[in-house]
């Protein structure tokens, strides 16, 4: 029992470097470009035009530095997702591979977030900067981003957060419980291997709604909605029982308690 329960400190670990990356994303991707930080939109910077742009070393440089942090988390999130990947890491890790994972794409993420360039000397694709456009459209844009988030939370609740995050691997392990995947239904395993991220539309919403979409910005919202994209594959089968689980869990939390009934 000893040596299991060492597992536990390597698991609370993982889950409280994905925790505080992901506080870090919601700044990085909602906080910064709505409420100031790094300035997205330039102010008072002079913008060149994108024939411009494309000839300005320095944009350039920055640009390809923002891509090749961007192709690094992708490869990293996909490369230990495959299988090959999953199965090694299982053979040395053990019930530990889930927690590895996290932990090497939040360190990925970290990565990106940190060193990320901005260029504020770049072109925009649009910029709200007239009145009254310059006061509503970050209102907007930020009320959209609460709800975005919100619902990412909730959606979560539907899928088992534990077990994302490589909790409930170790507390299985240690208890002598077994695999977690083992005990899921057949169509909850087939859910989770078509939808590798179940906020896609949340998240798309965070990445292009924004009150100025600078280059780098665009860089981002582009590539990761590519990313997004490809890593789905859901069908009618999938959506009815997403929606069957949703009912569920709201049933669940809706019906009153014994002390309430009483």
């Amino acid at each position: 029992m000893a040596p299991a329960l060492l597992l536990v400190p390597a698991a609370l670990a993982s889950f409280i470097l994905a925790f505080g990356t992901g506080v870090e994303f919601v700044r990085f991707t909602s906080l910064r470009p709505l409420l100031g930080g790094i300035p997205e939109s330039g102010g008072p910077v002079s913008r060149q035009g994108w024939m411009a742009a494309l000839q300005d070393r320095g944009i350039l440089a920055a640009l390809a530095w923002d891509l090749g942090l961007l192709l690094l988390f992708v490869g990293q999130h996909s490369l230990m997702a495959t299988e090959t990947v999953k199965a090694w890491t299982s053979r040395y890790f053990g019930v530990l591979q889930r927690s590895l994972y996290v932990a090497c794409t939040a360190l990925a993420l970290q990565l990106v977030m940190r060193c990320w360039e901005p260029v504020p000397r770049g072109p925009v694709l649009w910029e709200a900067r007239a009145e009254p456009w310059a006061t509503w459209v970050p209102l907007l844009c930020f009320v959209l981003h609460v709800i975005s988030w919100l619902l990412i939370f909730s959606i979560l609740l539907v899928f088992d957060y534990a077990e994302l995050m490589g909790l409930k691997q170790v507390y299985y392990h240690v208890l002598g419980l077994g695999e977690p995947l083992a005990l899921k239904s057949p169509r909850a395993l087939r859910l989770f291997s078509h939808l590798r991220h179940p906020v896609c539309v949340e998240l798309l919403t965070v990445l292009w709604v924004v009150p100025t979409l600078g280059t780098d910005r665009l860089l981002l919202a582009l590539l990761l909605t590519l990313y997004l994209g490809l890593a789905h594959g859901l069908d009618q089968q999938d959506l009815r029982y997403l929606r069957a689980q949703l009912q569920r869990k709201l049933h669940l939390l809706s019906r009153p308690q014994d002390g309430d009934a009483e």
